[in-house]
């Protein structure tokens, strides 16, 4: 069976008046360094932006201790 992917998520607020290049460098530098992707990008009416970024958790993998014996 396999198991669901797990995702953290940021929310990232982006003012009315920053321009779309500078919030398209914001959000490539979170993928770039931070390994986040774009999940939803919403754009008010004031020209304000939401944008929900997620990443995957990534847990080790349980291993079996070995036993030692006295």
């Amino acid at each position: 069976m396999r198991e669901m992917t797990e995702y953290s998520y940021r929310v990232v607020y982006l003012p009315r008046g920053m321009p779309r290049d500078d919030a398209r460098r914001l959000l490539a530098d979170h993928a770039e360094y931070g390994q986040w992707e774009l999940a939803r990008l919403w754009l008010y009416a004031d020209g304000s932006r939401k944008a929900t970024l997620r990443r995957q958790v990534i847990r080790p993998a349980k291993t079996m201790m070995p036993r030692f014996r006295p």
